[in-house]
C-alpha cells in the first residue's frame, strides 16, 4: 500500500509542476525561534517558477501566447558554484511586488503571490537569457536546484521580504496575476525577475515590478 501511496504522491506532484492541479499560496515557513525563511527542499512548495508549464511567456519586452514546442536543453548543474553559497545569513531583501498597466496606469499588486531568490550561477543565468528574457522553454531543472532556492509569499498590499540571506547574487522571482486591468480578455501570469545582492546584514530595498503594454 506505502508503495502505491509514494507512486500516487509522485504523479499528484509531476501533474502539480505542469499546471495541472491548483495550489494554494502558502505563508513562507520559519525556524524554530527565528524570523529566518529557510532554504528550499525536495517538497511540493518549493518550485522554481520558471519550470511551471504555463501558456504564456513574459520576458522585460515581449509576451507571447503562443511558444514554440522544442525545449531548450540546461547546462550541466554547476554543483561547485551552488555550494560555494553560505546556507545562512544575516541579510534581509524586501520591497513590493507589482505590475504597472500601461492600459489602465494602475498598479496591479501581487498580493498573496509566491516569490524565489534564486542564487546567481551560470545555471540560473542560463535560465534568465534563454527563458525570462528570450521567452523560450526549458527543460526541467535538475532536482538539485531546488535545495538552493528560498522562498517568500507577499502581503495582501505586495510587501515581501526574505530573512537570513545570505552574502551574495541573485535572481529575485514572482508572478502577478492580471486580466481586464491590464488589457486582457483572461486572466494572465505574468512572470517577473530581476536581479538583486545583498552582503553581511545590509537590509536591501527591491521592488519586483513591470511595466505591462
Amino acid at each position: 500500500m506505502k508503495k502505491y501511496l509514494s507512486v500516487f504522491t509522485a504523479v499528484l506532484f509531476s501533474l502539480w509542476l505542469a499546471g495541472c492541479v491548483p495550489t494554494d499560496v502558502h505563508k513562507p515557513y520559519y525556524k524554530a525561534g527565528t524570523q529566518q525563511n529557510v532554504w528550499g527542499s525536495h517538497d511540493s512548495e518549493n518550485v522554481e517558477m520558471s519550470d511551471m508549464d504555463e501558456k504564456l511567456t513574459e520576458t522585460e519586452t515581449l509576451i507571447t501566447e503562443n511558444m514554440p514546442d522544442e525545449m531548450v536543453s540546461r547546462i550541466q548543474f554547476p554543483v561547485n558554484e551552488y555550494n560555494a553559497f553560505a546556507t545562512s545569513g544575516q541579510g534581509t531583501i524586501k520591497g513590493k511586488i507589482y505590475l504597472t498597466s500601461s492600459y489602465t496606469g494602475t498598479r496591479v499588486l501581487g498580493g498573496g503571490t509566491r516569490l524565489y531568490l534564486n542564487p546567481m550561477t551560470s545555471y540560473s543565468n542560463q535560465w534568465y537569457e534563454v527563458s525570462y528574457i528570450g521567452g523560450k522553454k526549458m527543460q526541467k531543472a535538475d532536482a538539485r536546484l531546488f535545495n538552493y532556492l528560498r522562498f517568500t509569499a507577499a502581503e495582501s498590499d505586495g510587501s515581501f521580504a526574505f530573512y537570513g540571506v545570505p552574502s551574495g547574487k541573485y535572481y529575485l522571482i514572482g508572478t502577478v496575476q492580471c486580466g481586464e486591468e491590464c488589457g486582457y480578455a483572461s486572466t494572465k501570469s505574468i512572470r517577473l525577475a530581476t536581479k538583486v545582492e545583498v552582503y553581511g546584514n545590509q537590509i536591501k530595498v527591491q521592488d519586483l515590478t513591470r511595466r505591462v503594454d
